[in-house]
């Protein structure tokens, strides 16, 4: 684990006190906002079969270009988000908390619904937000029996496991905080410029974003609709 990411979690409980409405229930709420759409951003399936259309079908063509639109997003949010100096902190990042698990549980549900997921199914909802905890994270957690599977077991199970819903939100809820306090931290002290803060933000965001979907590329094989 990196510097970045210790500080993150280190900073982790400032920030929730902070923003107290950064509990494990904004990851929730993000996915359900995700599937069924927010603002400008149509819901996740819509999206996925638009770009299904565009490609003729080629649900691989489709995947591709739901992962592009959606780090494009989430690299636009990231520069907006990381722009202002310590000052603006309180806000901006709980705005790049929330922000990041919209667009990231879209993306990802995007491409569930494009393997044949069901994407009202809780197991599948479990899974999709296993899958923004990154392959390493969730390669760790099953070791370590904190997590019953992988996300492709996660959303195969032959039934719903309702204990660990909240399991899952609160992993995912301290990861992602802690990825963007870290991030925050670092760009913000070691280097005192708000610009490059945002730029610093727009790519890492981007790029975390990008690792995600080819991780649930790989892990989402295909189902029967």
């Amino acid at each position: 684990m990196g510097l970045k990411h210790t500080v993150g979690r280190q900073l982790a409980p400032r920030i929730q006190q902070l923003a107290p409405g950064l509990t494990s229930g904004f990851v929730r709420e993000a996915l359900n906002r995700a599937i069924d759409g927010v603002g400008p951003l149509a819901p996740a399936a819509v999206a996925a079969d638009k770009q299904l259309a565009e490609q003729r079908g080629d649900v691989d063509r489709a995947i591709h270009e739901v992962i592009e639109n959606n780090v494009r997003i989430a690299g636009a949010q990231g520069f907006a988000t990381n722009i202002g100096g310590l000052v603006t902190m309180a806000v901006t990042i709980p705005a790049n908390v929330t922000g990041l698990a919209l667009i990231q549980c879209r993306m990802v549900a995007g491409i569930a619904h494009l393997r044949g997921h069901d994407l009202s199914d809780p197991r599948v909802r479990n899974a999709i937000l296993a899958l923004l905890l990154g392959e390493d994270q969730v390669t760790a957690l099953v070791k370590r029996k904190k997590l019953a599977g992988t996300p492709m077991a996660l959303a195969t199970a032959p039934a719903h496991d309702p204990t660990i819903d909240g399991t899952i939100s609160a992993v995912v809820a301290t990861d992602i905080i802690a990825r963007v306090a870290g991030k925050r931290f670092a760009t913000t002290v070691g280097r005192r410029v708000p610009v490059i803060g945002g730029v610093v933000g727009m790519g890492a965001d981007g790029y975390a974003t990008w690792k995600i979907g080819r991780y649930a590329d790989r892990e989402l094989l295909p189902r029967k609709r």
